[in-house]
């Protein structure tokens, strides 16, 4: 039996929850203002849904979605196999490294979220959830508008000299403004929207997509870019009925799409879309490769690829192209960085969920030729959110629509097949076996805010941990200093904060203090270069420090012929 109390709770969650996981930040309290925050705010929105299924719909979501629950699962196990597997601290395999924060606790999140939107089956319910991110559209529009016309209020630290967004990164907004852009076309392509909704969406669109040409990132146009032709392709299908003009469309549609691939490998008339960042992640992306090759079952661990980056490069890439004193903690691309974190089982599973959400958006568009503006903001929102995961790095304010959409497909496929009489039937009917209120003495709203005080507890960590060090920072107490660095729940032990602080004791000719944060921080990570790289460099260090260092960098950077040059 079906609760609608339950899907409707979900629903509110997933409207709330989502956008809120998008926007929120904080600035004068962390060092980090976007990750960890983010990171928190997800958490108990993954886990407020993922309470809902379990107390309410766990028999009927698995019987109608075994397949994506059983991938679920294995991805979830793969994913501990890396954090036993690991040779990398448990922290930063559950938390994500500074600056990130995409370990296991973060996949954990997106993974229960995912599964939590299966309990919808109100074709109004889905709908919430592309109001929740065009409302977080509006948000950042409204807030990068601000900033290009008066200048940032915010006050945090801007290296790119760009808008930001509130993902604090130029290429993250202008990806998701281009997700955006697209479920506003999605909505105002339908006969049924009013003009009035089509001349505002056009507007903001317009505005929005004036802020991607801003933030100087090209993957925010190509994401738009596709949003536009994934709509056009579905206008065309359902209001022209010959067949022929359809194929038409994808065969253009698909000649510009390979002439823009060429071009950004200097080939072809579309060559200026080239820029050196393409190179650049031709290195990140051999360098992931070859982490998941040398370690098939287990990778590396989670959010450790920056730990393995030296390591993996080619020559090419220490000594060329970038050259040695580029570094990254990251592929650049989301399937390779599950390649390199977790190997072939981490991989498979994680493309299988895709699969599935890919079979079921095809059943969905094989059924019917017309019109349905949900479908196509969802599909089309997907589809842009994969293709920034293929050249971009994973950001939880952006990731946490990948995976909704992802899950949303799924049960999109489900709630609108004819012969469901749960959607065929509607909201006030008795047929169906649908529920109206929850029979039991638990509510749905009880429900969720426990599952809001799990998810924030278990998220949690690292943000307070953020704080703590933010705090002992601003304190200039080096006692503050040193107790920031102790390590408990609360305050999981992270390697860049050993780092900044041996450095800042070291600046400030606290040289016992200094040797001794890094030798802990060797001692906590002995994989982790800048660590080998201060104890080298420390006035203090012995003759044989300096030597076990020197050893250890060559080790971590084996193809840079000079490790001290950086």
């Amino acid at each position: 039996m079906f609760n609608k109390a339950a899907e409707k709770t979900s629903a509110l969650v997933v409207l709330v929850g989502a956008p809120l996981t998008t926007l929120f930040l904080t600035t004068g309290s962390v060092t980090d203002p976007v990750n960890a925050t983010k990171l928190f705010v997800a958490g108990g929105f993954g886990f407020a849904l993922i309470s809902l299924i379990l107390g309410f719909q766990a028999k009927e979501t698995i019987a109608h979605f075994k397949a994506y629950v059983i991938f679920s699962g294995l991805f979830l196990l793969a994913a501990l196999n890396t954090v036993i597997s690991s040779g990398a601290p448990l922290t930063q395999n559950l938390y994500g490294s500074y600056g990130r924060n995409t370990g296991f606790v973060a996949y954990l999140v997106l993974t229960l979220a995912a599964l939590g939107v299966l309990g919808l089956r109100d074709r109004n319910n889905f709908k919430k959830l592309i109001l929740g991110l065009q409302f977080a559209g509006v948000v950042n529009v409204l807030y990068c508008a601000w900033v290009i016309a008066f200048g940032d209020f915010l006050s945090w630290n801007n290296p790119y000299g760009n808008i930001l967004g509130l993902f604090g990164n130029p290429n993250f907004i202008s990806a998701f403004l281009g997700i955006f852009i697209t479920t506003i076309l999605a909505f105002a392509a339908d006969r049924k929207a009013s003009w009035r909704y089509r001349g505002i969406a056009t507007l903001v669109g317009l505005i929005a997509f004036y802020e991607v040409v801003n933030s100087n990132a090209i993957q925010g146009i190509v994401v738009t870019a596709g949003g536009i032709v994934i709509v056009g392709f579905f206008f065309v299908r359902s209001n022209i009925k010959a067949a022929a003009v359809t194929y038409l469309y994808v065969l253009l549609a698909a000649g510009v799409g390979i002439a823009a691939i060429l071009g950004a490998l200097q080939k072809g008339p579309f060559s200026f879309v080239y820029k050196t960042s393409v190179s650049l992640r031709g290195a990140y992306w051999n360098a992931g490769a070859k982490m998941g090759l040398d370690h098939p079952l287990t990778g590396v661990g989670m959010d450790t690829y920056g730990d393995w980056y030296r390591r993996a490069r080619s020559e090419n890439a220490a000594t060329v192209l970038p050259g040695p004193k580029t570094i990254t903690n990251a592929s650049h691309n989301v399937v390779l960085d599950f390649f390199a974190y977790g190997g072939w089982p981490l991989l498979v599973t994680y493309l299988g969920l895709l699969v599935i959400a890919g079979i079921a958006a095809v059943k969905i568009i094989l059924r019917s030729r017309t019109y349905d503006p949900i479908f196509v903001a969802m599909f089309a929102a997907w589809v842009c959110y994969l293709t920034q995961s293929l050249i971009s790095i994973n950001q939880i304010g952006l990731a946490i629509w990948g995976w909704l959409l992802t899950g949303a497909l799924v049960a999109y496929e489900y709630a609108t097949r004819e012969q469901n009489e749960d959607v065929a039937v509607s909201a006030g009917g008795k047929k169906g076996g649908r529920k109206t209120s929850n029979s039991g003495v638990i509510s749905p709203q009880l429900v969720a805010g426990i599952g809001v005080l799990v998810g924030s507890l278990v998220a949690v960590p690292p943000l307070s941990a953020d704080m703590k060090w933010r705090t002992a920072l601003d304190s200039k107490d080096a006692n503050k200093v040193l107790a920031a660095l102790e390590p408990s729940y609360l305050n999981p032990n992270d390697s860049m904060r050993f780092a900044q602080a041996a450095q800042l004791f070291n600046s400030s000719n606290l040289n016992d203090q200094a040797k001794e944060v890094a030798l802990k921080a060797i001692e906590f990570n002995p994989d982790y270069f800048d660590a080998w790289k201060i104890l080298y460099y420390l006035p203090s260090s012995t003759t044989e420090e300096k030597a076990k260092a020197l050893d250890n960098m060559k080790r971590l950077d084996p193809r840079n012929p000079d490790v001290l040059a950086q």
